[in-house]
């Protein structure tokens, strides 16, 4: 072998020892930081403010009485002169009248705006939930390919130096490489580059998709090397003992539940149509003086006037039956919601299960044994003794193992992350914050 391959074979024996991922010096938002961006600049949450504003001023006007009626006019003109002195039956008329809506409807009906605003703060709690997973979610997706491409880069001047040497093996008087060994080295180099370009195209999709929460500058977007300690928690052993009477304080079920009294609140507004709507009226008549100039007395005349809901068939039993319907169909979707809650939580937990176990198969065993082969086969290779070609597949298995523990542990993250939402308020859920974890 010429003394120019050994130098190279050892300077790259050495560089794969050494190999350790350099500082950017560049700003890095952390996971924290974008939460707090998202969910303040959230305008999801300001319009829910003002929908509860309108809610309940809308309830207070829907316990106030209708406004009063007042009818000006004139009666019993004579049509052959229209002479209001001509007879004593013509008058002119101020009438007010006051509408009684049928039994506690006006008081049921602001019970079920009231509802319906504090349904408005369940939303907002389950929003703001929402976001967060959301944003943690596309993080973790631009962390998962940032640290993925830093990896690479960082390996690709080892290939370089692979390539390198098995060119300097091969010009050298000693036959130290073949010439399919430089071909496999420039191959290797160009699948890493395309490899990066692929991976360069995820991060800008999800710079971009990060910046739509955050609306800051996408293209320079950065986020921390380090995933925050709360997201890398170990999985309670309670993780599966997910009650339907557990969910009830997720801030959806509680939403849904507010709607459904909402729901109850319109059967008992349907079935005040079976009672009548009163309304109380006066009326006072002013007459002129008579032709021979004798006063006339003035009218006053009072009634009360209702409904008679007699015929209900085809209108108040149809009411009540659909407004029964539709709470009996929410119960229903309440149900399928829970369910749909604690199936996705069960699922998340057993893949955060089996990710621990890939995981710690491959920090405890994988890693290690591709680290050992790969710098056994460089060696061999170093001393005339190894395949470049089987040199260079073992340093692939390495850089491959480690890209996939980057990648199976951003999904476990995200898996946290959606466990955390799904069982939020459930005693035993996983109790961690994201506030204060950055270190």
């Amino acid at each position: 072998m010429s003394y120019i391959s050994r130098i190279y074979r050892t300077a790259v024996v050495g560089a794969l020892l050494l190999t350790s991922f350099g500082l950017s010096a560049e700003p890095r938002l952390a996971l924290e930081e974008a939460i707090d961006i998202a969910v303040r600049g959230d305008p999801w949450s300001a319009q829910s403010i003002q929908l509860q504003k309108a809610l309940l001023d809308e309830s207070v006007a829907a316990a106030a009485l209708p406004d009063p009626r007042i009818t000006l006019g004139a009666a019993n003109l004579p049509t052959d002169t229209f002479d209001t002195r001509q007879e004593g039956m013509t008058q002119a008329i101020i009438a007010l009248s006051q509408r009684f809506p049928r039994g506690d409807s006006r008081y049921l009906a602001r019970d079920k705006k009231k509802e319906l605003a504090e349904s408005q703060s369940f939303q907002r709690e389950n929003r703001q939930e929402l976001v967060i997973r959301s944003v943690t979610d596309l993080w973790l997706e631009l962390w998962k390919t940032q640290e993925s491409v830093r990896l690479i880069e960082s390996n690709r001047g080892l290939f370089e130096q692979l390539a390198d040497v098995a060119e300097a093996g091969y010009t050298s008087t000693m036959n130290g490489s073949r010439q399919q060994d430089i071909i496999r080295a420039s191959l290797e180099l160009t699948r890493l580059d395309d490899r990066l370009t692929a991976l360069h195209s995820r991060m800008e999709t999800a710079q971009e998709e990060l910046g739509e929460w955050i609306g800051t500058d996408t293209f320079r977007l950065r986020v921390s090397e380090r995933i925050p300690p709360n997201l890398l928690a170990r999985l309670p052993s309670t993780a599966f003992d997910v009650s339907d009477t557990a969910l009830i304080s997720h801030s959806s079920i509680r939403a849904t539940d507010q709607l459904i009294d909402a729901g109850a609140i319109d059967i008992e507004l349907a079935r005040q149509a079976y009672k009548p709507e009163w309304t109380v009226s006066a009326q006072y008549g002013y007459r002129e003086k008579a032709p021979n100039g004798q006063d006339r007395a003035d009218l006053f005349s009072v009634g009360i006037g209702f409904d008679l809901p007699i015929f209900t068939g085809n209108r108040q039993d149809r009411t009540v039956s659909a407004a029964i319907a539709r709470v009996e169909a929410a119960k229903s979707d309440r149900m399928l919601q829970v369910r749909r809650i604690k199936a996705e939580a069960r699922a998340a937990a057993a893949r955060i299960r089996r990710l621990d176990d890939r995981i710690r198969l491959y920090e405890q065993s994988l890693l290690p044994q591709t680290r050992e082969q790969a710098n056994a086969a460089l060696s061999a290779y170093n001393n005339d003794d190894g395949d470049f070609a089987e040199a260079v597949r073992a340093r692939i298995a390495e850089l491959n193992a480690q890209v996939e523990l980057i990648q199976m542990t951003a999904e476990r993250a995200k898996n946290l992350a959606s466990l955390r939402y799904l069982t939020a308020g459930a005693s035993g859920s996983p109790s961690f914050s994201l506030k204060n974890s950055q270190e």
